[in-house]
């Protein structure tokens, strides 16, 4: 309460220090957590997609995700998809009474042809939103998968939803600000579902992202090293073989590996449905 009395110094170690419990408290949502991963990759597997669906932070934390998960995985963009309240205008402006528009929110998911089977992801911090309820409720109706997650200890309500991820993250610094923890949680918890869905898509070998695209110079120096790590090639080596298989890592590294053309290279990336380990085995890292 007496935060704007603090020395900058004072007030940047309290944000610190109330930062450090976000960890703790999203630690006793995974369980829930694990059930959308596994949600995610049959939806996925089922040609289906993810979409999360959310107002203000929420929304533009969805897209953020979202938008990252192409480039670093080389997965298809239609698998993950972001929705926010007041359309594309607001991920770079506040609209801040989008959120109270419920019929905006089926409107917006019948845009993007939402269909049975998606998992629909609503982020609301308060849990009130009437746009991502609305939603929600619209994905329920139309047999979708429906996740939502909040920064609240209990829902408003919660008949609408097969899993219900609730982070209890107590006060923000600043009331109400739920850009702040509740937007750390937010992040973390996307970029955990996210990223081991694409894990478990058979998207990386070990650590290392095998699928990546090659599209600039950093990323065909990474692409290139990786080769070289998971191989018995040279530097230059590695980066011809990755010319041969057209930019595509986990090409290459069969290529080398099975001493096979790309085409017969990519015959068993199908085969094996991308998964990388599946066609060479254990490779020490």
């Amino acid at each position: 309460m007496d935060i704007d009395k603090l020395s900058t110094s004072e007030i940047l170690n309290l944000i610190n220090k109330e930062d450090s419990t976000i960890s703790f408290a999203v630690q006793k949502a995974m369980p829930e957590i694990e059930k959308v991963v596994e949600l995610a990759v049959t939806a996925l597997k089922n040609s289906n997609r993810i979409i999360y669906i959310g107002a203000g932070t929420s929304g533009r934390l969805g897209i953020l995700d979202a938008s990252e998960i192409p480039p670093t995985f080389s997965a298809p963009r239609k698998w993950f998809t972001g929705v926010i309240a007041g359309g594309n205008e607001a991920v770079f402006r506040s609209i801040e009474s989008a959120e109270d528009i419920s019929d905006d929110a089926i409107t917006d998911l019948n845009t993007i042809d939402i269909k049975k089977g998606d998992v629909l992801i609503g982020i609301a911090s308060s849990s009130t939103t009437p746009y991502v309820i609305a939603g929600l409720k619209y994905g329920k109706q139309i047999s979708c998968h429906t996740v939502f997650l909040i920064c609240n200890p209990n829902p408003v309500e919660s008949t609408n939803y097969d899993v219900i991820i609730s982070v209890d993250l107590g006060p923000e610094i600043i009331t109400g600000s739920t850009r702040m923890k509740a937007g750390t949680a937010t992040k973390l918890i996307l970029n955990m579902i996210s990223t081991t869905t694409m894990i478990n898509m058979g998207k990386v070998y070990g650590n290392l992202m095998v699928d990546l695209q090659v599209v600039n110079e950093k990323l065909r120096d990474r692409g290139t090293r990786i080769i070289e790590e998971l191989t018995d090639l040279n530097y230059q080596d590695a980066g011809k073989a990755l010319i041969d298989s057209e930019g595509s890592v986990k090409t290459a590294l069969i290529m080398v590996n099975k001493s096979c053309s790309k085409i017969e290279a990519e015959k068993l990336i199908n085969k094996f449905e991308g998964n990388l380990r599946q066609v060479i085995g254990d490779i020490s890292i």
